[in-house]
């Protein structure tokens, strides 16, 4: 079964009882094309697998990904990062013969369309910045510009990547913020959670959903993001039934 609660002022509400499978089971369905609900019913009342003529992991040549819905709009001045609560409204699916164009697909349907040109804010903790050059280096190459707070941008100095310093809410004016309202960014790459977080952060977060900024929040989701950005430049969008992925 699946549980679904609600905890406000520390009372726990029982929201949903229902005797089915998690959001998981229908879109590993839809990747595969095996109904997989049907096959554990089947499997409950004594059905063996060989019988059902599953004998091995079913291999498919596409991609799919499947990407959550947040309501983050719902509830103004909520910082849109994840935690170990459920938020999610629904899921969707991304399905192509590449990962980039899949990962493409699955930010489409879910709202957030990602850029193909302009600018990318690139604000990261100490600890990202690393992983951070390979993506910043990537996103040059596709002709984007760059723009970063100070402490981005002075590590991007050494490998000699052009970075346009935007200023933080602290410094003179227009300040990050202000170059988010004014949509200045396409893109915003905002990894800095936990400890090492800037004051700046979860503001930045905020304005970046409010003005409608596509932006991720880890490093994974950054690079998934670029080659999704890269599949949609070098590519073509196009779409197709799910009977022709599976045939």
């Amino acid at each position: 079964m699946n549980v679904q609660y609600a905890v406000k002022d520390e009372k726990v509400y029982v929201l949903e009882v229902n005797p089915r499978a998690s959001r998981t089971v229908p879109f590993v369905s839809k990747a595969t094309g095996v109904p997989w609900a049907k096959v554990a019913t089947k499997l409950m009342i004594g059905k063996k697998l060989k019988k059902l003529g599953i004998t091995k992991e079913v291999e498919i040549r596409h991609v799919a990904v499947k990407e959550s819905v947040f309501p983050f709009l719902r509830f103004p001045g909520v910082d849109p990062i994840l935690g170990p609560e459920m938020r999610s409204t629904g899921e969707v699916m991304g399905i192509d013969e590449t990962y980039g164009m899949a990962f493409a697909k699955s930010q489409i349907a879910a709202g957030q369309w990602p850029p193909t040109r302009g600018r990318v804010l690139i604000t990261v903790a100490d600890k990202y910045k690393p992983a951070t050059l390979p993506i910043a280096k990537k996103l040059m190459g596709l002709g984007f510009k760059l723009a970063a707070t100070a402490g981005t941008a002075d590590y991007f100095k050494n490998p000699r990547i052009p970075v346009k310093i935007v200023h933080k809410l602290r410094d003179q004016r227009p300040h990050v913020i202000d170059h988010i309202k004014n949509r200045a960014f396409d893109l915003v790459i905002n990894a800095r959670l936990g400890k090492g977080a800037s004051e700046d952060a979860s503001f930045i977060r905020k304005a970046t959903l409010l003005y409608g900024i596509p932006y991720t929040t880890t490093i994974s989701g950054a690079k998934a993001m670029v080659d999704g950005i890269e599949a949609l430049i070098k590519g073509k969008l196009k779409v197709k039934p799910l009977q022709e992925y599976l045939k």
